[in-house]
């Protein structure tokens, strides 16, 4: 297929954009993506035509709607291969998801005195809430670390994991790195080991083509901001097997089947079956919705397709980068679609703010990831990340204003 960039830039209304009679170049893909017209249009006619509650009533609007949230899980359950949409489950965001699973599992799995592992180039959200679990429930946390290139040093993986090692949970790939991280690897040894792994899938879920089935993690974890849907959707992928078992963590209206009440007293509260008894309260119906429009428009030109643009692109922006002068860019070589950098003696904030003079848009500081920032001893970095929508002309431009201010502050 001949991938016409032109055509799929006119398809995001933003970046028609102009400011100061500039359009917009942006490069904050990895925080989050913007969203085509179908699924824009779709939201405005969900609103103008179709809304109503769900899951709860028999009328037309409320079954189209339900229909159409389940729609979407057959749609997700078929883009990461799952054996079934009931392996699917749908919270607010990543960090929900995160939280959801380290507080469920640490209700029966992990016990006094037993760890878990988690790496040095997690995101804020695959580490805060297995913290303060820790503090309360007394185990502890291993700290897997990368070695000079930025790969998981998996190496030192058998040496972490003992007998009381419950859970491994772990980034696809780094969000400030872009390395994508060894997880067959890590899962093979997770199983020999009869540990359960969690995969956050966020920054490469529309960057790779994902196999749940093939990886044979018990978990897998994205958010449909990241893959141009509306935000307020996580998603769950976790083996039915599993999920059977899995304690409550939230709850609510929406998944009860029965409750007794016997002389005053609560004796007896009955739960639907996974995955909807894990998605207590009205869910966030438009953007579930959305999401599924999203999987529409990304299946419609082709995840393969966007792989080997981003490809292009990525090799495209390293081989301009490396010839700046006074640049620092960190981890290996080979990245997947997010870059971060720095320039000697220029604070990462100050290349921001100049960039977005010209209306480029990146991400600085510490990318919600302090500790693998810290361990590159910097305070934060410039990261750029592209999309099925960068151009080369973007990164033209980049490049080029990026060498103005060089040469400014130098």
């Amino acid at each position: 297929m001949n991938y016409n960039i032109k055509k799929i830039k006119l398809d995001f209304p933003i970046l028609k954009k102009k400011i100061n009679k500039k359009k917009i170049i942006y490069l904050d893909n990895a925080s989050t993506t913007h969203k085509p017209k179908i699924v824009i249009k779709n939201q405005s006619k969900f609103y103008k035509n179709y809304y109503s509650s769900v899951n709860r009533s028999i009328y037309t609007l409320s079954n189209y709607n339900s229909n159409k949230i389940e729609s979407t899980r057959i749609k997700i359950s078929k883009f990461i291969n799952s054996k079934s949409p009931e392996e699917i489950i749908f919270t607010n965001n990543s960090t929900e998801s995160f939280n959801f699973l380290a507080n469920s599992l640490s209700k029966e799995i992990i016990k006094k005195n037993d760890n878990i592992i988690l790496s040095i180039i997690e995101h804020h959200s695959n580490i805060v809430p297995w913290y303060i679990l820790s503090k309360e429930k007394k185990f502890k946390i291993k700290i897997l670390k990368i070695n000079k290139k930025g790969i998981l040093d998996i190496n030192n993986l058998n040496k972490l994991i003992d007998k009381n090692t419950k859970i491994i949970s772990i980034s696809h790939i780094s969000n400030v790195l872009g390395i994508i991280n060894p997880i067959y690897k890590i899962i093979k040894i997770a199983k020999e080991n009869n540990i359960i792994t969690i995969i956050d899938g966020t920054q490469i879920i529309c960057h790779k083509k994902i196999n749940v089935q093939k990886i044979n993690c018990d978990f897998y974890i994205f958010s449909g901001h990241k893959m141009y849907a509306p935000t307020g959707t996580g998603i769950i992928y976790g083996k039915k097997k599993i999920l059977n078992n899995l304690p409550l963590w939230k709850t609510g209206g929406g998944i009860i089947s029965n409750i007794n009440i016997d002389k005053n007293n609560i004796n007896n509260i009955q739960f639907i079956n996974s995955p909807w008894k894990f998605e207590s309260g009205t869910p966030n119906i438009e953007s579930i919705i959305g999401l599924g429009n999203a999987i529409k428009y990304i299946n419609n030109i082709g995840i393969n397709n966007i792989i080997d643009h981003e490809k292009k692109i990525i090799k495209y922006t390293l081989n301009k980068l490396n010839n700046l002068p006074f640049i620092k860019i960190y981890g290996c070589k080979k990245k997947l679609n997010i870059i971060s950098f720095n320039i000697k003696n220029i604070h990462c904030y100050d290349i921001g703010m100049l960039l977005n003079q010209y209306n480029i848009f990146i991400r600085t500081g510490n990318q919600c990831a302090i500790p693998i920032i810290k361990w590159y001893n910097t305070s934060g970095v410039c990261r750029i990340s592209t999309a099925m929508y960068t151009s080369k002309k973007d990164i033209s431009i980049f490049i080029h204003k990026l060498k103005k201010i060089i040469n400014l502050l130098k």
